[in-house]
C-alpha cells in the first residue's frame, strides 16, 4: 500500500507546519506481472487530488511517447516508451535507444520541476539490468530530486544500491495453496 500526502502547490490551501519528506519505494518481485497494486493505488491516489506520473520504460506498442501522455482523470499521466513494440531484450537499435534515452531525460526533467508529487519509475530495473539506463544516473536522480516527490521503482531483480537507498522495500511473492 502506498501513502501519500498531498504538498504544498499553487492551488493547495494546505499548510502543514513541517515539511513533507518524500519517500523512496521499491516494490520488487520475480515476476514482472505483479505491480497491478502499485498501479491501483496511483489511480487511488491521483484521485485524492494529488498529481502523479507513470512511466513505463519497457513497454511500447501503442505510439505514445513522453509527448503524448495518456491521461487518467485530472491528475494522473501515464506514459510510455515511443516504440513500436515492448522492449525485452537489451539489444536495441539506435532509433529505440534514442526513444529510451528522450523518456528517461523527459522523466529527471519533469520530477526535478516538481511537476508530480509521485512518480512510478515502472521495470527500472530491468532497464537497468539490460545496460539501457546507467544505475549510477539512477542513483543521481534521486538523490537530487526535490525532497517531497515520491518515487516508486518497481521490477525484478532491482540492483542492491537502489535497495539500500530506499525508505521502504516491498518484496512480492507467489503463494502457493493446495
Amino acid at each position: 500500500m502506498v501513502a501519500q500526502l498531498e504538498t504544498q502547490s499553487i492551488n493547495s490551501t494546505l499548510t502543514l507546519p513541517y515539511p513533507v519528506e518524500g519517500l523512496v519505494q521499491v516494490f520488487t518481485s520475480s515476476h514482472r506481472n505483479f505491480f497491478t497494486s502499485v498501479i491501483a493505488q496511483s489511480l487511488r491516489i491521483a484521485g485524492q487530488g494529488t498529481s502523479v506520473l507513470i512511466v513505463q520504460f519497457l513497454k511500447g506498442g501503442i505510439r505514445q511517447g513522453h509527448d503524448r501522455p495518456i491521461q487518467l482523470g485530472q491528475n494522473l499521466d501515464w506514459i510510455r516508451c515511443d516504440l513500436p513494440r515492448c522492449i525485452d531484450t537489451p539489444h536495441l537499435d539506435d532509433t529505440e535507444n534514442q526513444a529510451l534515452q528522450k523518456l528517461w531525460q523527459y522523466t529527471q526533467q519533469v520530477v526535478c520541476e516538481s511537476k508530480y508529487s509521485l512518480v512510478v519509475l515502472d521495470e527500472l530495473s530491468l532497464a537497468i539490468n539490460f545496460g539501457l539506463i546507467p544505475e549510477t544516473e539512477v542513483l543521481a536522480f534521486l538523490a537530487k530530486r526535490p525532497p517531497h516527490v515520491d518515487i516508486i521503482l518497481t521490477g525484478p531483480e532491482m540492483p542492491k544500491s537502489l535497495l539500500d537507498v530506499a525508505d521502504q522495500i516491498t518484496e512480492i511473492r507467489r503463494s502457493y495453496r493446495p
